[in-house]
């Protein structure tokens, strides 16, 4: 009984905190207060005594989560990984006003009745109050942007909407952050406004700016990451060396394609947050953008034992099942994250990806529609779209979708990559080409977009062989696993004349071919040229060795061999010898 009446006594003691000091203090104190909740140990124990057995509780909650750690002072610190970090503002408890009108707001806020909310905060100077003002205010031109856009949809001729309150906000946000009375959330939302603007300099200056005072808003963090198109604006950053500050330096490293360094930043982080998902999420999609699907198969297995009932980052595991064609467990993730919850678009997209391994690329179009209606700017169901509507020979659709993609995302290579393949379909190789530069230009270490590129260079309408070379000369010093690349270069090298070059590569791909234990055409087509290169340059010896083993091979590859074998044979004994080229296929 005791023990139950002091549970209700922290209750209405929380109650009454928040009315007096809401937001920010209360849900801290409110979160420190529920963490602890647990059975009293002394059923007797007298309610003066309940904010030392409370905080008592809390540590031992805490420990629980973080084994190793037994004392409060590492409880509360700054995660310690040999890096000299600075200490985290606590925000300025700037409420300013009429409590009563600023919760009533909230409450409209809450119901995104976000006019009603900014009237009932008029004439309020608290930051607080300032914030959610222009916030609100924000949110609504937002919303009727998005009426608009619905609403225009289908007109020809007419133009973007915009959000018609930017400009009085920027007024204002502007004066503020003059005087020095603004806070680090009103400086995001300054950030916010200047970006929509098209102000990107000054915007990314703000967004800094915001990001340094509170660190711990990490919206800020991710609206200044899409500011972060290459390594060189990333560097150029004069950010406060908070541990925060590694996250964001980790998410930009994925997007910006450089997975290996993302790997290692997050291994680093992994070393503090030793029990995180999130960041064994971003191993596993590091190891997914370095291809290897293995690897990142085997976290996202852990992860899912972990936390069955996960749906973030569940698209990047099936685009993995899918690319090793694993049928039934892309069907069992499929069934559950439907059963979890069918209406996230990283669901959605899932079970589209489900059919598409299937072969049903109609209803894999209709589960990536309903992805996009939940978010419009999902940019992976955009570009698998396009894909689908690659495989279903509907070009116009596809160019649309894959446009979507880069409208949202420029740096997404998979999409122009997809533009380049829709056009070469269409018989357009110099638009193909235009997308494929652009692609290779995004990602230059993947092997694939070269290869593509090389292979438009070689369609008729261009021939342009000399240029088809260097870039399979790319994509083989980069990570040609199916080894395309060096068959390619051989056969080019060949058809211009270049025996010599010619050899070379042929010699390297049959190295290669032995080292995977591979056999097939390329191979036989490998034997035949270096057979007869030896010959014509009296190695003999060689020539005779490539001949023997291309007798294991039944076929007119046999015939082809005997036929030099006996040429040599004649060579090697200094009498003159009947032409047999012209036998050879």
């Amino acid at each position: 009984m005791a023990s139950r009446d002091t549970y209700r006594s922290e209750l209405r003691s929380a109650i009454r905190h928040l009315s007096d000091r809401c937001l920010y203090s209360a849900a801290k104190w409110a979160a420190e207060l529920l963490i602890g909740i647990d059975p009293d140990p002394n059923p007797s124990s007298s309610a003066s005594s309940s904010a030392a057995s409370t905080a008592s509780r809390t540590q031992s909650l805490r420990r629980r989560l973080r084994p190793g750690i037994t004392s409060s002072a590492e409880v509360t610190a700054t995660p310690i990984a040999g890096v000299s970090y600075v200490s985290t503002p606590v925000p300025d408890d700037d409420f300013g006003g009429d409590a009563d009108c600023y919760l009533l707001a909230k409450t409209y806020f809450d119901c995104r009745e976000y006019r009603r909310a900014a009237h009932a905060l008029r004439g309020q100077k608290g930051r607080k109050a300032v914030f959610l003002r222009c916030y609100a205010l924000y949110l609504a031109g937002e919303k009727r942007k998005e009426e608009e856009l619905i609403e225009l949809e289908g007109y020809l001729g007419k133009g973007e909407p915009i959000n018609k309150e930017l400009a009085s906000l920027e007024r204002e946000l502007s004066a503020l952050r003059g005087s020095g009375s603004i806070d680090s959330f009103g400086l995001y939302l300054y950030g916010l406004i200047l970006r929509d603007k098209g102000c990107e300099k000054q915007a990314v200056k703000v967004l800094v700016e915001s990001v340094n005072s509170y660190p711990w808003n990490w919206s800020a963090w991710s609206e200044l990451l899409s500011f972060c198109t290459t390594a060189d604006i990333l560097k150029s950053l004069a950010l406060n060396n908070h541990w925060m500050k590694d996250f964001f330096i980790a998410n930009a490293y994925q997007e910006l394609r450089m997975h290996e360094e993302a790997l290692k930043k997050f291994e680093y982080l992994s070393g503090t947050f030793r029990y995180s998902d999130h960041i064994n999420a971003q191993i596993a999609t590091a190891q997914y953008g370095l291809r290897d699907l293995d690897e990142a198969e085997m976290i996202f297995e852990e992860i899912l034992r972990n936390d069955p009932f996960r749906v973030d980052s569940m698209d990047i595991y099936s685009n993995i099942l899918y690319a090793k064609e694993c049928f039934s467990s892309l069907s069992f993730l499929a069934h559950r994250v439907f059963l979890t919850d069918k209406y996230r678009p990283e669901a959605c997209c899932i079970i589209a990806n489900y059919y598409s391994l299937k072969g049903q690329h109609e209803k894999s179009v209709i589960y990536f529609r309903r992805a996009l209606k939940l978010n419009r700017k999902y940019l992976t169901a955009w570009t698998l779209m396009g894909h689908e509507f690659v495989e279903m020979k509907n070009t116009p659709a596809a160019i649309d979708a894959y446009r979507r993609a880069v409208d949202i995302n420029p740096r997404d290579y998979r999409a122009w990559y997809g533009l380049g393949q829709t056009y070469e379909m269409m018989g357009m190789p110099f638009y193909a080409l235009y997308y494929f530069k652009k692609s290779s230009y995004l990602q230059p270490g993947d092997a694939r977009l070269w290869i593509a590129m090389a292979q438009c260079y070689e369609s008729a309408p261009l021939q342009m062989l000399e240029e088809a070379i260097k870039c399979y000369m790319r994509a083989a010093n980069g990570d040609d696993r199916e080894g395309i690349a060096l068959h390619q270069l051989a056969k080019l090298h060949s058809i211009l004349g270049h025996s010599e070059q010619a050899a070379f590569y042929y010699k390297k791909d049959l190295e290669r071919m032995e080292a995977d234990d591979r056999q097939g055409p390329n191979m036989i087509e490998a034997l035949l040229f270096l057979a007869k290169h030896c010959k014509a340059e009296n190695r003999f010896e060689e020539a005779e060795m490539y001949c023997t083993r291309l007798l294991d091979h039944t076929g007119p590859e046999m015939e082809t061999a005997k036929s030099l074998l006996r040429g040599l044979k004649t060579a090697q004994s200094g009498f003159p010898s009947v032409d047999l080229e012209h036998y050879i296929p």
